[in-house]
């Protein structure tokens, strides 16, 4: 891609963000560069909250990606409208059933598991149960049953040869990783998800994810 051919593409994000980070892994494997504007979650009560991001994204959610004045919003979105607009390096397989099987083990960990663990949701159990409420026991119960479940149909699935979900890291992948990292804060025990972990082990040598790890961004504290 030459320079007059560069995309121009502007990521709003913030550097633990799950979601932002699925979009980074993403961008970066397609090899598309980018812009990144960070958006701190927890200073001031968080940016995302103000006016002035609210304009850009009206949830008060990151991520955002900003592409040729349009305003993109929801990590699965933004990797998909990646994906049918840039032809490298193609997040889904071509197959449809595939493509299928794909997007059904990212959406398990975008709309199961990591909707009931996210910072805001914490923030709220916190203020309505109490003091006595650990939600730490609260996010490792639903992220072990969510593992549990990705973890039978990764040992259920024919082709084990790549190390990856299908041949090569995707889109699912994109979303994996970064839920395994907030699992891993939270020292969340993963020796039971073999195969989860065979993946991880796999996706962390490769750039994409190096460059897009979230000690590795420049908001990073």
């Amino acid at each position: 891609m030459s320079p007059e051919e560069t995309p121009q593409l502007t990521l709003y994000s913030y550097w633990r963000s799950s979601a932002a980070y699925r979009v980074r892994i993403a961008l970066n494997l397609k090899g598309l560069s980018f812009n990144t504007v960070p958006v701190n979650l927890v200073k001031q009560g968080g940016e995302q909250l103000g006016e002035a991001y609210r304009s850009i994204n009206p949830q008060g959610l990151v991520p955002a990606l900003l592409h040729e004045g349009r305003v993109l919003t929801q990590s699965m979105a933004i990797c998909e409208y990646l994906d049918e607009c840039f032809d490298q390096y193609p997040l889904l397989p071509a197959e449809p059933s595939a493509r299928a099987r794909v997007r059904s083990l990212a959406l398990q960990i975008a709309c199961e598991v990591h909707p009931v663990n996210n910072l805001r949701v914490q923030k709220y159990l916190s203020k309505q149960c109490g003091e006595g409420f650990d939600t730490v026991v609260w996010m490792a119960h639903w992220m072990n049953e969510g593992f549990a479940a990705i973890e039978r149909q990764l040992l259920e699935r024919e082709d084990k040869s790549s190390g990856f979900y299908a041949q090569r890291a995707g889109l699912f992948e994109c979303f994996l990783i970064p839920q395994v990292y907030n699992a891993e804060r939270y020292h969340l025990d993963l020796s039971k998800f073999p195969e989860i972990c065979a993946i991880v082990s796999r996706c962390r040598h490769l750039p994409a994810f190096v460059e897009a790890a979230p000690d590795n961004q420049a908001d990073a504290v």
